[in-house]
């Protein structure tokens, strides 16, 4: 990046030392209203995601319906080609179902395959992943995140998002640090 290069403000970047203080510290910025925030942490914090006042995950739900259609495929895909595709009768039974533990593997692996395939595109879509670039690695403190420091970041398109009140209410919190982080303006 040039030096000549506009900047603009991007998100603020609150710096804890450990899971507690960023807990406490995320209960403040829900309660303040903030929408577009998250928190940053190199391991799994139990709690948090109550502490942020995150809703529960929808990707159960979206991997018992993949599995659902993986077993409803599975067995209309057996019947179809038992009785149209390649009706064979053995032993004067009849094709649509005749030896159903031998269909049973099939029906399993479609199901796990099926909800496999769809709790990985789920989270990546719930996740609004893959995103290749955030303004936030354009802070040199925030590698530290996945040694051992804690962030909380505010993005700019929140809505209640200002440059004074947003600082203030992080430096209330009781950082180690906070920064202002710039994007190029493209």
């Amino acid at each position: 990046m040039s030096e000549n290069q506009q900047k603009r403000p991007a998100l603020y970047l609150a710096e804890y030392e450990s899971p507690e203080a960023l807990a406490k510290a995320a209960m403040k910025v829900r309660d303040a209203g903030y929408k577009n925030w998250d928190c940053h942490s190199p391991y799994p914090i139990h709690g948090l995601d109550e502490a942020m006042g995150l809703p529960p995950t929808k990707l159960g739900i979206i991997s018992f319906i993949c599995a659902m259609l993986g077993l409803t495929t599975a067995v209309l895909m057996i019947w179809y080609m038992n009785v149209y595709d390649y009706p064979l009768i053995v032993g004067g039974k009849p094709a649509a179902m005749s030896s159903f533990p031998s269909m049973v593997p099939i029906m399993f692996e479609c199901t796990i395959l099926f909800t496999g395939f769809g709790t990985l595109f789920g989270m990546l879509h719930l996740t609004r992943l893959p995103r290749h670039h955030h303004p936030i690695f354009e802070s040199d403190r925030f590698e530290a995140v996945t040694d051992d420091k804690f962030f909380i970041s505010i993005e700019v398109e929140d809505p209640k998002f200002d440059l004074d009140r947003t600082r203030s209410l992080l430096e209330s919190t009781g950082p180690s640090h906070v920064e202002l982080v710039e994007e190029a303006v493209a």
